[in-house]
């Protein structure tokens, strides 16, 4: 004989109540004895508001940079421009300033460890796509000019930028520091040229495979394998505790590169050459294991960790699906998440309060003039003793004396070890900042009165509108 449904649905309905509703409520009514709370209180405030906060953070950052990031290019600026200001906007500068209990909800004080960490494995992987982006093609043909205008873009700044550091040491050196580590640090600043940011200039105005843009990129690769070397023998020079650790570093340094020239890279290169296209493209997740590990072993070392994944972003073999892989998904994420949070977290650290009175302002202009003098001059006038006509060796000072994202990475790992004070970071940040939108009006005007075809800079913006 079958059960009737209602004598099935109440038997189902006991059973529910009986081995579901009865453990639940005796559960809670277990849970909620002793403390009164407090542990479930307790859980709440430690895990919940700080995983809301830190995605609120990140919101906020990443929609403002792409809302001044799209502003700049209205005006006819690259987007990193509008980025970069908008990390300076969110701190203290402004939003603390003028709205600090806005600030403290939107990016309070307890994220901005954790917004650290997500922008340094951005730094990681900027640096990386940097280094897998410089086309050593470049150099064939044009040896002697890059070599001169790239080392003498470095040289005289630096030289400048120690000179400066002389006079500005006993007032800005923070507490305990060394004026060796203080003057290597102000003079690397100095000679820093933004790569990526300079490409994406060179792009926008319509130069980028004209004969003065491959020039300029030629220059620029030299002048940042330079650069990102001369910071790493830096660091070192800062980090290490004798003359010993010293050598030590930078012989490791030298095994590390030597290692990746001479062994992986060749083993990269038979991979993409014998392995069949699926296999790759199944295989290329596996490359951020390798940026990671070589980042790992420079900061290991003594050197930062970027200087491990730029390297290994130099050996790695192009034109093949890992190298499209990364540029499409680890460039992607890389651009639209990561490096906003670095900007962020350096506006953070950015705060023009702490340049207050006459004086103030008038080391952070010589600063900047010090910094366009050295890049742009030393540049123009090298362009010009190898050939150049006046013209076209001021377009090159023009673009050499953009730093942008790179010169804050340099900037952030001083202020982190302690070798400049928050006023000279916030100086040289807003050195960085001019300098770099000086850079695309600039090469502009001199292309155009050297008669190439160029995108005009105050045409750009309703050339937008239209398309």
């Amino acid at each position: 004989m079958v059960e009737s449904k209602p004598r099935t649905g109440y038997r189902a309905l006991g059973v529910y109540i009986g081995l579901v509703v009865v453990p639940v409520v005796v559960a809670i009514i277990l849970l909620t004895q002793g403390d009164d709370g407090d542990i479930v209180a307790t859980a709440k405030t430690s895990s919940g508001p700080t995983l809301a906060q830190l995605l609120l953070a990140i919101a906020v950052v990443v929609g403002a940079c792409k809302v001044a990031g799209w502003l700049a290019q209205r005006i006819g600026q690259p987007a990193v421009i509008g980025e970069i200001t908008a990390g300076v906007l969110l701190g203290p500068s402004v939003l603390g300033a003028l709205w600090p209990s806005g600030a403290a909800v939107l990016i309070p004080p307890s994220v901005v460890p954790q917004l650290n960490v997500v922008a340094q494995l951005g730094v990681i992987f900027f640096v990386f796509l940097a280094g897998l982006e410089l086309n050593t093609r470049l150099l064939r043909g044009r040896g002697r000019l890059a070599l001169v205008v790239s080392h003498v873009s470095i040289a005289l700044p630096f030289l400048l930028g120690v000179g400066l550091a002389m006079l500005a040491y006993t007032r800005f050196a923070p507490p305990g520091g060394g004026f060796l580590p203080f003057a290597l640090f102000f003079g690397v600043s100095m000679s820093i040229t933004a790569l990526p940011v300079l490409v994406r200039i060179l792009h926008e105005i319509g130069l980028f495979r004209s004969e003065i843009g491959v020039v300029t990129l030629t220059c620029a690769v030299v002048d940042d394998v330079t650069a990102w070397s001369l910071l790493a023998l830096v660091i070192a020079l800062t980090t290490a505790s004798s003359l010993f650790g010293v050598v030590l570093t930078v012989l490791l340094t030298a095994a590390f590169v030597a290692l990746l020239g001479l062994v992986v890279r060749p083993l990269l290169r038979k991979l993409v050459t014998r392995v069949p296209v699926a296999s790759l493209q199944k295989a290329a997740p596996l490359s951020v294991v390798g940026v990671l590990v070589c980042a790992m072993a420079t900061e290991w070392i003594g050197v930062h960790a970027m200087f491990g994944a730029f390297v290994f972003g130099v050996v790695f073999p192009r034109d093949n699906p890992i190298a499209t892989w990364l540029h499409d998904k680890a460039g992607g994420l890389t651009t639209a998440l990561m490096l906003p949070l670095f900007f962020a977290y350096s506006g953070l650290r950015t705060d023009i309060g702490l340049l207050s009175g006459g004086g103030a302002w008038l080391w952070c202009g010589a600063i900047l003039l010090v910094a366009v003098a050295g890049k742009f001059g030393g540049s123009a006038l090298a362009a010009r003793a190898v050939g150049e006509n006046w013209n076209r060796s001021l377009q090159v000072g023009a673009l050499m004396n953009c730093r942008g994202l790179t010169e804050l990475v340099v900037l952030n790992i001083g202020l982190d070890l302690g070798v400049l004070s928050p006023t000279l970071f916030t100086m040289l940040v807003i050195m960085a900042l001019i300098s770099t939108a000086m850079a695309a009006p600039m090469a502009t005007w001199f292309a155009r009165r050297d008669g190439q075809n160029v995108v005009p800079f105050l045409d750009r913006t309703s050339e937008r509108a239209a398309a």
